[in-house]
């Protein structure tokens, strides 16, 4: 078992070696290419990654999609921030792809072991499963760091925005002002505040552009927002003043979530206290007593 392990292991490494010498480390066809050294009538040769990729979008064809299942990933895949029309074919053939290499490598990583028929096929059917649903669960996860990357920024926002608002610029040239100073410091929320500035530019309505704003990232608190400004918009009502009163709301929010979590503290402490630290302390506090007891106390015992 351990020789097939190593034989395994050494195969993938330099299989993984020569597929990114051939893809990635050719800087002399790159120079040529750059500096015109290929002749424009000569037919210049796929790159393997575009025919890996290509491949992954054929699978992605073949399989079948529902079409509440294709409604909920697409949902899924904008929220995650991958907006290429592709997206949705690219993921379901890595899932293809995927559903079939990982029962593979294990069916070949479990031939020389010893283990029972059973255990090796529960294996093989655990890897399939995992291969399959994989991707699924990493465009989730990648789906939720980017909603919680957009709700740290969005207090920045809201008070660039108010202060943007206040010093006489209108809503669409705050928030493409917005946009463009949060770049850098949150890149997530600036680029949904730049589609939105776009989407404005296009021509649709405002308020159908920051309801598209609210269900493209599903972040709670940016849903509050798109609220506010809605309102503020239908009712007439000063925008300035709104952002205010929000940005005030969402700051005592704030301070009442950290204050919550502070009050939990004590008691999600309890059990690594119990486990973790009195050990260390009836180790340090009560050994020595023991030793002692052990060296004096017990001979002086036996011999009365």
């Amino acid at each position: 078992m351990f020789v097939v392990t190593v034989l395994l292991f050494i195969a993938l490494a330099v299989g993984v070696a020569l597929a990114g010498m051939k893809m990635y480390v050719r800087p002399k066809e790159a120079m040529e290419r750059v500096a015109g050294g290929i002749d424009p009538g000569e037919q210049i040769p796929a790159h393997p990654s575009l025919a890996f990729h290509d491949l992954i979008k054929k699978l992605g064809n073949i399989v079948p999609q529902s079409p509440k299942d294709v409604t909920v990933m697409q949902r899924r895949l904008i929220r995650a921030g991958m907006r290429n029309e592709n997206s949705l074919k690219i993921l379901y053939g890595a899932k293809v792809a995927c559903g079939i290499a990982l029962p593979l490598i294990a069916a070949v990583a479990l031939t020389g072991s010893g283990a029972e028929a059973g255990n090796k096929f529960g294996t093989v059917l655990i890897a399939a499963a995992a291969g399959f649903f994989g991707p699924n669960e990493y465009v989730r996860r990648v789906a939720a760091r980017r909603q919680r990357e957009i709700a740290r920024g969005l207090p920045n926002a809201l008070d660039l925005l108010v202060v943007c608002v206040e010093s006489g610029l209108g809503l669409d040239q705050a928030i493409l002002q917005v946009s463009k100073e949060l770049d850098k410091a949150h890149p997530e929320i600036s680029e949904e505040f730049g589609l939105v500035n776009l989407e404005l530019k296009a021509g649709k309505r405002r308020v159908e552009a920051l309801r598209n704003l609210a269900e493209r990232t599903g972040v709670d608190d940016l849903k509050k927002l798109v609220a506010v400004l809605i309102q503020a918009d239908r009712f007439g009502t000063g925008v300035a003043q709104s952002l205010r009163a929000h940005a005030d709301f969402m700051r005592v929010q704030a301070r009442q979530v950290a204050e919550e979590k502070a009050a939990k503290l004590g008691v999600k402490l309890v059990f690594p206290i119990f486990f973790c630290i009195l050990p260390s302390l009836f180790v340090v506090t009560v050994g020595p007593v023991i030793c002692k007891i052990m060296r004096e106390l017990l001979p002086m015992m036996n011999n009365i």
